[in-house]
This record gives structure tokens, sequence and C-alpha cells, in this order.
């Protein structure tokens, strides 16, 4: 059977006629599981189930979204004034990502995924790159998410270069904060030509990977090779 791959939800706030609130993904995070060979499952931020969702679970996705981690969570007493927090999903995320790293079952982050995934491994965060970073490039890029950003540095001997089998590729990229420090068990799998790290993954799971930039929009064989790593690791 096709692994079942967990995808976790954005929020927004009550609007329109129903004045509810609501869960929100992109069609194109389910879209690349599907074509990986994987079945998507969307996810409710429902605490109390995450042991159920982690035994149904061959492999998860912790998606991005335009909020960030609370600063707090890894030692930061500041929080900058361009931090926007959603406090719930954040705590469901950092639950489920936690329970599926102890079965070691495969976990990919994307964009603010891979922040709460390094936090989670005992990393910590820039706040603001461009507080942060001289001259770094533009990480909030203008122009449209399914186009280019900027290139990456892919590292010879990572999970990462293992899957791509490249040692460079051009990315898409919609982020303020980055990677700052990495825990004891992660590595660097991916820089920007500023330094700023783009891809982590840990030494201690089989597949435990982060990319900074959005994958899903298959941008390049690359991107793709993600999905069907994750699916093809969800399988064993």
């Amino acid at each position: 059977m096709a692994p079942i791959i967990g995808l976790t939800l954005d929020t927004a706030p009550p609007t329109g006629i129903g004045r509810s609130p609501r869960y929100l993904i992109r069609q194109n995070y389910c879209d690349a599981v599907a074509r990986a060979g994987g079945i998507p499952l969307c996810l409710p931020h429902q605490p109390e189930a995450i042991d159920t969702y982690v035994a149904k679970l061959d492999g998860l996705v912790v998606t991005g979204g335009a909020f960030d981690v609370d600063p707090s969570l890894f030692g930061d007493n500041e929080r900058y004034e361009s931090v926007v927090l959603k406090e719930e999903r954040t705590a469901f995320e950092w639950g489920i990502t936690e329970a599926m790293l102890k079965k070691d079952k495969p976990v990919l982050g994307i964009c603010g995924g891979q922040q709460l995934l390094n936090v989670v491994l005992g990393g910590t965060l820039i706040q603001h790159i461009e507080n942060e970073v001289l001259g770094s490039v533009l990480h909030e890029q203008p122009n449209p998410r399914d186009e280019p950003g900027h290139s990456v540095r892919i590292l010879a001997g990572t999970l990462l270069h293992r899957l791509t089998g490249k040692e460079e590729i051009l990315v898409n990229s919609a982020h303020h904060q980055a990677v700052k420090k990495i825990g004891a068990d992660a590595i660097v799998n991916a820089v920007a030509p500023d330094g700023v790290i783009e891809g982590i993954e840990s030494k201690a799971h089989r597949f435990c990977l982060g990319v900074q930039w959005h994958p899903e929009f298959a941008l390049s064989d690359a991107d793709r090779s993600l999905f069907s790593g994750l699916v093809q690791a969800s399988m064993s």
C-alpha cells in the first residue's frame, strides 16, 4: 500500500459569512506527496490526537506559513517586532514532530517547518535575516514563488546530496528567518551565497530533513526528489 503522509495545516482567523476560523493548505503540497506515490493526509491541530496520528502515519511534512517560532522556545529573551506567532499551530507541530522522531518515522520540514524542526532538534534561529546577516541576498523574493530567487550550494555526503545528486540548485525563497545554530545531532546540508543555512538534517534519524525553500512548487527534479525520498523512506 502507498504510505500515508501527514501534512500540517495553517490557520486563518474568522472571515466571511461563516465567521469561523479556517484551516488552510496550498494544493501543491498535497499534489507533491501524491505525485511521489504517497497518500496525503491533512492534520487538524488536535494535540490529544497526536499519538493516534503518529500510529497511522508513515511520514510527515511540516509545512511553511507566514508566521514564526516563538523565540522563547530557543532561549531568546527578546522578540523582534517582525516576529509573528501562531502559538497553537506551533505547539501542535512541535508535538507531532517530536512524536514522529521518537518513532524514527520520516519527517520533511519545509521553510517554517525546517525552522521548527531545527528548534525541536535543539537549535536556534535568526529572528530577522536583514538585521543579522550583512549583505544578505533577498530571501523574501519579489518575483513569484514558482520562479527561482537564488541558488543554494548542497554539501557533499549529506542525505540532501544523495537525494538530489546536485552540488548546486536554484530555489525559490520566502522567509525572513533562518537557522542560526544547529542542534547537536544535526548537520547543515545546504547554504545560500550569503552564508545563510538553507537546509539541515539529523544524524540520529534515518530520514529527518529540512529545507528553507518550497520544493512543493517543483522548480526542478531536485525538488521532486525530496518528496520521492520521503515517500520511499516511509515505505520501509
